[in-house]
């Protein structure tokens, strides 16, 4: 398929921008990017192009807060993982087979919830116990959403984010699951028979504006405040819940 160059700098524009806010935050790649690409290329191809810049960047980022695996607080993340894995599987199935609208629709009421609880009561924390008990159902959850439509921050992020982690551990654990997603879901789209070699040279190609972007975002997080960090999760997790609300 062919593209004008319009239409390719309005795709490097929107991957450079879902990369400034990776750097910043741990993710945000396929929320700002994926709607740009599905409108080109459609959800399956966007989903499928998206593989190989998410095991990149995600496997950097576990890599670069590795220290942060060793916090206490990480244990409930291999049964989180776990469960991650399993729900790609049945997502992919989703993917290729099932309308996403409804489901979309009632992950976005959940997230503006939780937004909502959160403002309302800021002091409210999952505990590592809880964390431990409940990660692999919520690890499972952000696995089908993440096969189904290439975006799990709307139960992955969330669950983490309640945590109430500081910056290095939050983007370690962020990081780690999706990059588990990735790398488990590569395979899925194959097996699937949806995912073609084009796509991986695409998601290469991709990479060139992600790298270029995604140093500013990480220098535009070093100058941010615990605090200030905590604030621009929840201002993002609500613009996404408004877009997936909206249908936009």
């Amino acid at each position: 398929m062919e593209f004008d160059l319009a239409g390719l700098a309005i795709m490097a524009l929107a991957l450079g921008a879902g990369a400034i806010v990776k750097g910043a935050t741990g993710m945000g790649l396929p929320l700002v990017a994926l709607p740009v690409l599905t409108t080109f290329f459609g959800l399956q191809h966007a989903v499928g192009l998206m593989c190989v810049p998410l095991i990149f960047t995600n496997a950097w980022q576990v890599w670069r807060f590795r220290k942060a695996g060793r916090d206490d607080r990480m244990a409930f993340l291999p049964l989180f993982l776990v469960g991650g894995a399993i729900g790609i599987g049945l997502g992919t199935w989703a993917l290729t087979s099932l309308p996403e609208r409804a489901l979309v629709l009632t992950l976005g009421i959940i997230l503006l919830c939780y937004v909502a609880l959160r403002l309302a009561a800021p002091h409210f924390v999952v505990g590592p116990l809880l964390a431990r008990r409940a990660g692999p159902l919520f690890g499972m959850g952000g696995g089908v959403l993440q096969g189904a439509t290439g975006i799990s921050a709307p139960i992955g992020v969330t669950f983490i984010h309640a945590m109430a982690m500081d910056r290095e551990a939050h983007v370690f654990a962020v990081s780690a699951m999706f990059l588990l997603y990735s790398v488990v879901q590569l395979p899925a789209l194959a097996v699937a028979g949806v995912m073609q070699g084009q796509w991986l040279i695409e998601g290469v190609m991709a990479l060139l504006p992600i790298l270029i972007f995604m140093p500013l975002g990480q220098a535009i997080a070093s100058k941010l405040s615990r605090k200030a960090f905590d604030r621009m999760i929840l201002i993002f997790l609500g613009l996404i819940g408004l877009k997936m609300v909206l249908g936009l």
